[in-house]
């Protein structure tokens, strides 16, 4: 293969391979790299690779940019790391922009004044959300018995919700959808995929 023409430093160059690697280069060095930015077009230094017509693989939407954060609070607060990837890709799709209608924010999509509870003082900060999601689950877990069902449920619902409830999932359709969801990521997490 003949490597593309070769552009200024500035330029950016990506490809993704057969196994679904995300190549970026600023000196392309095989035939398959296109250019994504000219010189002068993202003054930041941050890039977006779209992969158009279909979405990542599998193996890139399991990991995640926050693994090494996920992976900390999962141990200080006692939880399965699959448990704090599922919370997350269910909440925000691992999205630390990600704000719901109702003022929930960041990777673990935490309402603002649970963050103050704990001790969340930038939403935004991807260590800081999860490290609050992780210490907020902890909370539930202690308050709810380790009864996963449960905890899922109060942190879609609120606590009080699951007791109003009886101590079962309370009958409002997103939270139900919300469990199902959360079990069902989880368990795949646990496999592996």
């Amino acid at each position: 293969m003949s490597a593309p023409a070769s552009g200024t430093a500035d330029d950016v160059y990506s490809f993704v391979d057969s196994d679904g690697v995300i190549h970026v280069t600023n000196v392309p060095q095989d035939a398959r790299f296109r250019r994504v930015r000219k010189k002068g077009g993202n003054p930041g230094g941050l890039h977006r690779v779209v992969l158009n017509g279909k979405g990542p693989p599998l193996l890139l939407r399991r990991a995640s940019l926050y693994d090494e954060h996920i992976r900390v609070a999962a141990e200080r607060y006692g939880l399965p790391v699959p448990l704090l990837k599922a919370v997350m890709e269910a909440e925000s799709n691992f999205n630390p922009s990600a704000v719901s209608d109702k003022g929930a924010t960041g990777l673990m999509q935490l309402m603002p004044a649970t963050a103050r509870d704990m001790y969340v003082s930038d939403l935004y900060d991807p260590a800081q959300n999860i490290e609050g999601g992780a210490r907020y689950l902890r909370y539930l877990h202690d308050q709810f018995g380790n009864d996963l069902v449960k905890v899922i449920a109060a942190y879609n619902a609120g606590p009080e919700a699951v007791r109003r409830a009886g101590g079962t999932v309370p009958r409002i359709r997103e939270t139900q959808e919300y469990v199902s969801k959360v079990l069902t990521l989880y368990e795949s997490y646990l496999k592996g995929r």
